[in-house]
C-alpha cells in the first residue's frame, strides 16, 4: 500500500501515523511531502528512526514536490499549513488590535477566514495532482478550516476528499464521561459543521440520556457562574488551568448552548466559541479572556514550537528515539490508519467524517459540506443517515455556511470585495469601519501567500 502525506513537516501528525502503521504491521510504501525542506528533514529522520528501530516493512521516501511520488497512491493525506505557526500567529494577533480574541483562530472568527484564503487556493493545487496522479486514491484531509477547504476542492475540482477531525469523537466521549458510562455503549445523532457539531440525541443502552445531560448542563453553567460571581466579591479566585487547550471550567457554554439549542456542540468550548462572537466580545468569557488567560493561544503557539524543537533535535541526533515515539499518539491522526485498515478489511465501522450533503441532514442545504457519522466498507467512506436537527441548532449553522461560500469564493477569485463579506458574514467585527481595515491589514500580511490577490 502506497500513502502520501503531504505537510508531513507537521511532526507530530507523521509520528502519529506511522507508529500506528508500525503497531498495524501495515507493509507500505510511505511518501513524505513538504515544501519546507528542514521540516520535510525532521519528519524524514524521525520516520527512518522509527522504522530501523522496529525493523517495519515500510519503504520510505521523502521530497518536496509532491508530483514525484503522487503516481500510484493509494492514500493520500493532507495537513499542510500554509506559513506555519508565524503566519498563524498573525491571523490571531492582527485582529486582537481590534478588539477580537481567538483561542484558536484556525476555524472561524477573522483568524479561520484569514487563513481560508491561504489554504484553499494550495489545497485545490494539492486535489489537482491527485486526480491526475492518484485518481482512484482515498484522500483524506485534516487541514483547517476544514468545511471552506473540502468544499473548495469539491466545488473546483470535483476530488472525492473526505475531511476528517478527531473533535466530534472526543466530545462524545466527554459526554460519556460526564454521564459515567462506557462510550461505546451510546447511540447519538449528529450533524453540522466542523467545530461547529451538533449532538442532538444521546441514548444510553436503548434509554434517552439526554435529560441527565441536561441537569449536568444546569449544574456546569451554574458552577461557572457562581465561581464568576465570588471571585468579584473576592471571596474566591476564578479557576486556572495551565493547558492551552483544556477549560478551567467545565466547558459552560457548551453546556449552556445544550440548554438553549437542544443540542450540544462539539469539540467544546476553544471552538464552539469562535462561533458565537456576539456573546464574548473583547473575548470576556466567565471572568477570563479568550486566547489569553483560557485556552492561551500564545501557550498552544509556544507548545508547538517546543515540541518541533524537540523533534528536531532528537531527528538530527545520533541516539535512537526513546520509547514514547512508538506508543499510542493522541491528537488528529490517531484513527486515519484505523479507517484505512477498515477500508482494506471492508468492515463496517463508524467514525466522522466530512462530505457534501446529499441528504443525510434533511433540514441542512444540500451540498454543503458537514460532519457527521459515516461508515466504513470496501469502497470507502459513506455518511450514515441522521434525523434533522432542532430548528435551532439548524438555524445557527444558516450564515456560517454562507459565509463558506463567500470565503471560498474570495480565496478562489482573489477578491478583496468577497473577503470583507465573509469577515461581515462571520460577525466577530464590530464596525464596517474596522472589517474593512481589518482585512487589508491581514492581506498585507500575508501577501506572499496570496499570489491571486491585486
Amino acid at each position: 500500500m502506497k500513502i502520501v502525506l503531504i505537510g508531513a513537516g507537521s511532526a507530530m501528525f507523521t509520528v502519529g501515523v506511522v507508529s500506528d502503521l508500525i503497531k498495524a504491521g501495515l507493509a507500505t510504501e510511505l511518501a513524505l511531502v513538504d515544501i519546507d525542506p528542514s521540516a520535510l528533514e525532521t519528519a524524514q529522520k524521525l520516520t527512518a528512526k522509527m522504522i530501523q528501530a522496529r525493523n517495519a516493512p515500510i519503504q520510505l521516501h521523502a521530497s518536496t514536490d509532491r508530483r514525484q511520488v503522487l503516481k500510484g497512491a493509494e492514500v493520500v493525506i493532507t495537513t499542510i499549513g500554509v506559513g506555519g505557526r508565524r503566519a498563524w500567529e498573525q491571523d490571531v494577533y492582527i485582529p486582537r488590535k481590534y478588539g477580537i480574541s481567538m483561542p484558536v483562530g484556525d476555524t472561524a472568527g477573522p483568524g479561520g477566514t484569514s487563513r481560508a484564503l491561504r489554504m484553499i487556493p494550495a489545497m485545490v493545487e494539492i486535489a489537482r495532482d491527485v486526480l491526475d496522479l492518484a485518481p482512484d486514491s482515498l484522500f483524506f484531509n485534516y487541514a483547517n478550516p476544514m468545511a471552506p477547504v473540502c468544499t473548495a476542492v469539491h466545488k473546483a475540482t470535483g476530488a472525492p476528499m473526505v475531511g476528517l477531525c478527531i473533535g466530534t469523537w472526543e466530545t462524545v466521549h466527554y459526554l460519556a464521561e460526564a454521564l459515567e458510562v462506557d462510550q461505546d455503549d451510546l447511540a447519538c445523532n449528529v450533524g453540522g459543521i466542523n467545530h461547529l457539531t451538533w449532538i442532538s440525541e444521546v441514548y444510553h443502552q436503548g434509554q434517552d440520556a439526554m435529560p441527565k445531560l441536561k441537569e449536568h448542563a444546569r449544574r456546569a453553567v451554574g458552577e461557572a457562574q457562581r465561581a464568576v460571581e465570588q471571585a468579584a466579591k473576592g471571596d474566591a479566585a476564578i479557576p486556572h488551568c495551565g493547558s492551552p487547550f483544556e477549560s478551567s471550567f467545565d466547558h459552560p457554554f457548551s453546556w449552556q448552548c445544550l440548554l438553549w439549542f437542544d443540542a450540544f456542540p462539539a469539540p467544546l468550548d476553544r471552538h464552539v466559541t469562535e462561533f458565537f462572537p456576539q456573546f464574548f466580545r473583547d473575548g470576556r468569557y466567565y471572568g477570563k479572556t479568550l486566547g489569553v488567560d483560557e485556552f492561551s493561544f500564545e501557550g498552544t503557539i509556544q507548545v508547538g514550537d517546543q515540541v518541533y524543537a524537540e523533534m528536531r533535535a532528537d531527528a538530527l541526533s545520533p541516539d535512537p528515539l526513546t520509547e514514547a515515539y512508538f506508543g499510542r499518539h493522541g491528537g488528529e491522526q490517531e484513527q486515519v490508519v484505523d479507517i484505512i485498515r477498515a477500508i482494506l478489511n471492508n468492515q463496517q465501522k463508524v467514525y466522522y467524517a466530512n462530505l457534501p450533503n446529499t441528504g443525510q441532514v434533511s433540514n441542512l442545504p444540500r451540498g454543503v459540506v458537514i460532519e457527521t457519522p459515516a461508515v466504513t466498507d470496501c469502497r470507502g467512506i459513506h455518511a450514515v443517515q441522521q434525523k434533522p436537527l432542532p430548528g435551532a441548532a439548524a438555524g445557527a449553522l444558516a450564515s456560517r455556511f454562507a459565509w463558506v461560500e463567500t470565503v471560498v469564493e474570495a480565496a478562489l477569485e482573489g477578491s478583496r470585495d468577497k473577503f470583507i463579506q465573509a469577515l461581515i458574514l462571520d460577525g466577530a467585527v464590530g464596525s464596517l469601519d474596522a472589517v474593512v481595515k481589518l482585512a487589508d491589514e491581514l492581506m498585507v500580511a500575508h501577501k506572499v501567500y496570496l499570489p491571486s490577490f491585486r
